[in-house]
């Protein structure tokens, strides 16, 4: 292991919750070797953009977050009948691209039957994830779109907190939307509503409520 490899270890051994790391100058290789390092640390999220390099280490608020709008989707896939493959925060890169990241949650909803039982996704020859989730509880994630249009990301969901957004991928640039694309009877505001309700209420009346506007609210099946 190299000597920056230790370092970099060592730093994000005392880097606290809620803090992000960020490193300028940072090889490939270098890169790799640090994510096969990390096997063992499944709470940090890294993300690599043509040598420069980022890992936080998200609050705990920011894992409620993103577990409930994973539930969310769950179900609508159960009410709907809609073929659904998550991957949470997996990595995703590409060399030839220098690009890689790792989102807070993701789904395969459009390509979903194209993944099923591979445990390994390669950008080379496999689709991206339909729908990444970023949580910006703990920093921003806008300076990870690059990476995502990048490699080919379609729709990203972002909650900051207070409000939840939705984004089309328009050639190298997102456009925020009203609706999902995976998802169209989803909506920005209504992804707002019961993560908001999910505070007050509990998840477990959240997510009852939301299944309730979902049986009124969705158009058809797929």
């Amino acid at each position: 292991m190299s000597t920056e490899i230790v370092d970099y270890m060592d730093a994000i051994e005392h880097l606290p919750a809620g803090a992000t790391l960020r490193l300028p100058s940072v090889s490939w290789e270098e890169y790799e070797t640090l994510l096969s390092d990390l096997t063992d640390w499944p709470g940090v999220r890294v993300s690599y953009d043509d040598g420069k390099l980022e890992i936080m280490s998200p609050l705990p608020e920011h894992e409620e977050y993103k577990d409930f709008i994973y539930s969310l989707v769950r179900a609508i896939s159960d009410e709907s009948g809609i073929t659904v493959e998550t991957r949470g925060s997996a990595t995703f890169r590409q060399k030839r691209k220098a690009k890689g990241a790792e989102p807070d949650t993701c789904f395969y909803v459009q390509n979903a039957q194209r993944i099923i039982g591979k445990r390994t996704i390669d950008l080379e020859v496999d689709p991206p994830p339909d729908v990444v989730v970023e949580i910006d509880t703990t920093n921003e994630s806008l300076s990870k779109f690059n990476i995502y249009a990048a490699v080919g990301v379609q729709e990203i969901w972002r909650y900051d907190g207070e409000r939840a957004y939705i984004y089309k991928r328009a050639d190298q640039v997102y456009l925020e939307v009203a609706a999902s694309l995976a998802f169209p009877s989803l909506t920005s505001d209504a992804l707002t509503e019961f993560i908001e309700q999910s505070k007050t209420q509990g998840q477990t009346a959240a997510l009852a409520a939301f299944k309730q506007w979902w049986r009124s609210h969705s158009t058809s099946a797929s």
